[in-house]
């Protein structure tokens, strides 16, 4: 229970720290800024974008969060048996770090207003996103080799579940990044690309966070 208690409490800290990045607890009427700030009424000029995607990304966090809770409750029972890990799956965390660099190489390009680079980090981004699926479902196939299935025990059940939940959430963001490059083809303003590329880093950041945890769960059991 403590170790459920650490994680929550992990997951609560890293929104919080977000959210206080983005200014969404900022305190307006304490504060003094340009018009389009709305000071002195309680708004906030953060884009509702920004805004939406906080709130999706806690509510992710609290899904993952409750998967590990029963995850650890599930492996004290006497019918859990552990299931092999794949070297495979340390070279995705590799590559999911690599895509996740890579996004925040096409943001910092674009804060720079080097079109080029931005190319260059979303394409990168992308690909080792896809090499990343790609592997998770090469490491499913070696556990389906050596016998382990989604019925086999809890343990594999868990696994290919926890596993399927965070791909499909990766998958959903590389529809958004997808959406991203083509703005970026399309020549949109820099301001409106950087926008767009600023959420897509902050999503993969928080998938590359969930996944390190994760794995790091998967180890331990």
């Amino acid at each position: 229970m403590g170790v459920i208690i650490l994680l929550v409490a992990a997951l609560a800290a890293i929104v919080v720290w977000w959210l206080s990045k983005q200014r969404l607890m900022a305190k307006p009427w304490l504060e003094e800024g340009a018009l389009g700030e709305f000071p002195g009424t309680g708004a906030s000029s953060l884009p509702a974008a920004k805004i939406g995607l906080g709130v999706f990304v806690a509510v992710v966090a609290s899904l993952f969060a409750l998967f590990l809770s029963a995850y650890v409750m599930r492996m004290q029972l006497a019918d859990w048996r552990p299931v092999p890990k794949p070297t495979l799956l340390w070279i995705n965390t590799g590559v999911l770090i690599l895509s996740s660099a890579g996004l925040q190489w096409a943001q910092d390009a674009a804060d720079r207003r080097d079109i080029g680079g931005i190319r260059a980090g979303l394409y990168a981004g992308g690909a080792a996103a896809l090499a990343f699926l790609l592997g998770q479902l090469l490491a499913w196939q070696q556990l389906r080799s050596m016998g382990y299935f989604v019925t086999t025990n809890p343990a594999s059940s868990f696994f290919y579940l926890m596993t399927a939940v965070h791909g499909l959430h990766l998958a959903g963001g590389l529809a958004a990044l997808g959406r991203t490059i083509l703005k970026g083809r399309a020549g949109v303003a820099i301001q409106e690309l950087r926008s767009s590329i600023e959420l897509c880093a902050i999503y993969w950041h928080f998938l590359l966070v969930v996944w390190l945890i994760l794995f790091g769960f998967l180890l331990l059991s």
